[in-house]
């Protein structure tokens, strides 16, 4: 079983970070990719004819042309609170000039792979899955925080850049001791981001998202609906996240 995180960049001419991870939460491999046909060679080489679930951090289905899709309207009334709401989706603000969104394109070239676009799991299913994921209410969820970790913010001043880099790196080591685990992130990220700067920091920050994006399509597959939301539909373009624990559905 494979799982693989994809941080797509939402124009293919910039670099999307990607992860895997195998059922034990170990991190396999990561990798930054080009353009569609380089992202589905490394689904095809990763996954081979086995099952895999891929965690997709990009709109994967935008009927609306402008607005928002319900989803945006959904997770927002969840999590924005905690500063993890999501930019609004719309076809006018993601359509390439050949008319089609590349999320969408993807899910197309991985069908063609026996990848089946649906975020319903069940626990411990042997599927071949695409779903749209994002870490920041993942984040949030998953380390109970009290609002998003600004590891990326560059406005804010190296210092603070620094101490979110710090933050996240701790959250995702104390992670080797949850269900399920995740492994191997101490070889991905260095503890200070010291000679790291603009597109070597950039690339760094993608491969570390698309390993909380295999790690969120880990966690649905383990624990399903009672600990993940689905925001939205599968029509109207969703949102799969892990939930905060209050609203968990045991038994």
């Amino acid at each position: 079983m494979r799982f693989i995180g994809l941080d797509l960049a939402w124009a293919a001419h910039n670099p999307t970070g990607a992860a895997v991870l195998d059922e034990r939460g170990e991190v396999l491999d990561t990798a930054l990719l080009g353009g569609d046909e380089d992202v589905l060679a490394y689904v095809a080489a990763q996954a081979g004819q086995g099952a895999a679930i891929i965690g997709v951090d990009a709109p994967l289905t935008v009927p609306n042309l402008t607005g928002r899709r319900p989803a945006e309207a959904e997770l927002g009334r969840v999590f924005a609170r905690f500063q993890a709401g999501a930019h609004p989706a719309n076809r006018r603000h993601l359509e390439e000039a050949d008319g089609t969104i590349r999320g969408e394109r993807l899910v197309e070239g991985l069908a063609a792979l026996g990848f089946v676009h649906d975020p319903h799991l069940e626990v411990g299913a042997q599927v071949r899955r695409v779903l749209e994921v994002y870490p920041h209410p993942a984040m949030v969820s998953l380390f109970g925080l009290g609002r998003t970790l600004k590891y990326k913010n560059k406005s804010q001043g190296r210092p603070a850049l620094e101490a979110g880099w710090a933050a996240l790196r701790s959250h995702l080591l104390a992670l080797e001791a949850a269900r399920p685990p995740l492994r191997g992130v101490a070889g991905l990220m260095p503890p200070t981001l010291d000679g790291l700067r603009g597109r070597g920091l950039k690339n760094l920050e993608d491969q570390v998202d698309a390993v909380v994006c295999a790690y969120v399509a880990l966690y649905a597959w383990t624990w399903g609906a009672a600990r993940t939301e689905v925001f939205g539909s599968l029509e109207e373009g969703y949102i799969l996240t892990p939930t905060l624990p209050e609203r968990w559905r045991e038994g």
